[in-house]
C-alpha cells in the first residue's frame, strides 16, 4: 500500500512538477521509508519552487541530521529563521567524483551552531545534479586537427598564458566558441582536451539534461548549469546539440521554449563579470538552427569549422582503438588512406568491425587469431562514410539561406563561390 502510495505520488509530480506540496508530501513519505537520498531531492525542489516552505525546511533538516536519530526525531518546526537539527558528527568532504556524497556533506556548510545556511544548500541542491570533472587530456592528446588548435590556442590558451598581456588589451578571460561541422569528428573530444590544456573543470550539457533536471523547468536549469559552472571557475562549460538547446526562435515557438532561449542568451551575457572565468563552447552539426542572437558579440561570437580528421588524425584514432587488442603487424598508414573523408567515428567504426570478425572467427574455430589488414580493408568496404550526408545538407543550406560571411570555411570546404 505505502509503496503503491509514493508510486502515485511521483506521477503526480511528474503531471505537475510545479506543485510545492506534493513534492513535500513525496519527500516526508520517502523520508519516513529511509530513502533519504530520494527524499532530500524531492525536498531540495520544493524549496527551490518556494524557499520558505516550513515544513520542507522542516524535512530537510530530519534528512541532513544522523540518520540513527532522523528516523525517530519529530518534525522540527523552524524558529527565527533557523533550523535545529540533532547534533551528529561531520561527515567528510564531499567528493568531486561522488555526486552521492553532497547531501551528507551539507553538515559542514558555514553557519553558527544549530543553524542552517538555506541560502548555501539550496544554491547545492540545485547545482549538485551536474557532473563536474577534471579531465586529463591534452591537445597534444589530439591527433592532426592543426588548424583547430591553433585557433583554439589564439582564442582560449594565449590570454590565459599572457596575463599582463591580456590586460594591456584589455582582454577578458570569458569567452565563447561555437564549433560546428559533421557528427562524429570529435567536437565533444577537442573540449575536454581544451580544459585539460587550460587546467580547467569541465561540464558538460545537452538538451536532455536540462529536460531531466529535478525543477521540472529547463528555463530554470540552465540558470542552474551556468552557476554550476561559475562556482567551479575556471571551467569549460560545454553545450552539446547547442542547436537543440537554443535554437533558432520564431513566432510559433511555445512560450517555454523561448523562455529556454531567452535564459541562454540572458547566461551567456553574464552581467557584472559574473563569467570571468568560464569559457563557453558549444557544438552543434547544424549551425544555422542556431538562433543568430546566441551568435551576437560577447556571446557565442566565433565561430570554428570542426572538419573530419586528416591522415595523421585517422592514423592516431585508429592506433587508440585498436591499442591493447589482439592485433597483428598492420599497416595503419595505409588504413589512413583508405579512410580519407571519414569521421573519427567513422575509422573507429571500421575498427570495431575488424575486431569483431577477428573474434567471430576465433569463436567458430577455436583458436584465437590477431586482426590483420585484410580484416581492416573488408571493414572499411563495408563502412560508408557518413559525411556526405552532412555535406549534401549544409551545401543545401548555404546555398540558398542568408549569406552573410559565418560559413565562410564551410564554403571552402565544400568548394563553392560565395555568391553561388
Amino acid at each position: 500500500m505505502r509503496e503503491s502510495l509514493i508510486r502515485s505520488l511521483r506521477l503526480a509530480v511528474e503531471q505537475a512538477p510545479d506543485d510545492v506540496p506534493l513534492r513535500v508530501h513525496l519527500g516526508v513519505l520517502l523520508l519516513e521509508d529511509g530513502d533519504v537520498d530520494a527524499a532530500v531531492a524531492s525536498l531540495a525542489s520544493a524549496l527551490v519552487l518556494e524557499p520558505g516552505h516550513e515544513e520542507a525546511r522542516a524535512g530537510m533538516a530530519r534528512a541532513l541530521a544522523d540518520p540513527a536519530t532522523a528516523a525517530v526525531s519529530p518534525a522540527l518546526e523552524p524558529s527565527s529563521g533557523e533550523v535545529e537539527r540533532a547534533d551528529a558528527p561531520l561527515d567528510d568532504e564531499p567528493r568531486d567524483d561522488d555526486p552521492e556524497s553532497w547531501p551528507r556533506a551539507l553538515h559542514g556548510m558555514p553557519g553558527e551552531a544549530g543553524s542552517f545556511d538555506w541560502e548555501t544548500a539550496e544554491d547545492d541542491l540545485r547545482t549538485a545534479s551536474f557532473r563536474i570533472d577534471r579531465p586529463d587530456l591534452r591537445l597534444s592528446d589530439v591527433g592532426g586537427m592543426t588548424q583547430v588548435k591553433a585557433a583554439l590556442e589564439q582564442a582560449f590558451l594565449a590570454p590565459l598564458r599572457n596575463p599582463e598581456l591580456r590586460e594591456a588589451y584589455g582582454a577578458s578571460l570569458r569567452g565563447g566558441l561555437l564549433l560546428y561541422g559533421p557528427p562524429g569528428c570529435g567536437k565533444t573530444h577537442l573540449a575536454r582536451a581544451l580544459a585539460g590544456e587550460l587546467g580547467a573543470s569541465f561540464l558538460s550539457v545537452s538538451q536532455a539534461d536540462l529536460l531531466d533536471h529535478e525543477s521540472g523547468s529547463p528555463a530554470r536549469a540552465v540558470a542552474d548549469v551556468f552557476e554550476a559552472a561559475r562556482r567551479a571557475a575556471p571551467c569549460v562549460l560545454f553545450l552539446d546539440e547547442v542547436d537543440a538547446v537554443a535554437p533558432r526562435r520564431s513566432s510559433r515557438d511555445s512560450a517555454w521554449a523561448r523562455a529556454v532561449v531567452n535564459q541562454v542568451l540572458v547566461e551567456l551575457d553574464g552581467v557584472d563579470s559574473r563569467n570571468d572565468g568560464l569559457f563557453v563552447l558549444a557544438a552543434t552539426n547544424r549551425p544555422w538552427e542556431v538562433d543568430p542572437a546566441a551568435r551576437r558579440p560577447g556571446r557565442l561570437d566565433r565561430t570554428l569549422l570542426v572538419l573530419p580528421p586528416d591522415e595523421p588524425a585517422r592514423r592516431e584514432i585508429a592506433r587508440r582503438r585498436l591499442e591493447g587488442r589482439p592485433v597483428g603487424d598492420v599497416d595503419l598508414d595505409a588504413l589512413a588512406r583508405a579512410t580519407s573523408g571519414m569521421s573519427g567515428a567513422d575509422v573507429g567504426y571500421v575498427c570495431d568491425l575488424a575486431l569483431q570478425r577477428a573474434l567471430a572467427d576465433s569463436v567458430a574455430t577455436g583458436t584465437p587469431r590477431t586482426v590483420t589488414d585484410k580484416d581492416l580493408r573488408r571493414a572499411r568496404s563495408s563502412v560508408t562514410p557518413s559525411v556526405g550526408e552532412w555535406a549534401a545538407s549544409a551545401r543545401s543550406v548555404v546555398t540558398y539561406g542568408v549569406d552573410d560571411g559565418t560559413f565562410a570555411e564551410l564554403r571552402e570546404f565544400l568548394g563553392m563561390r560565395r555568391g553561388r
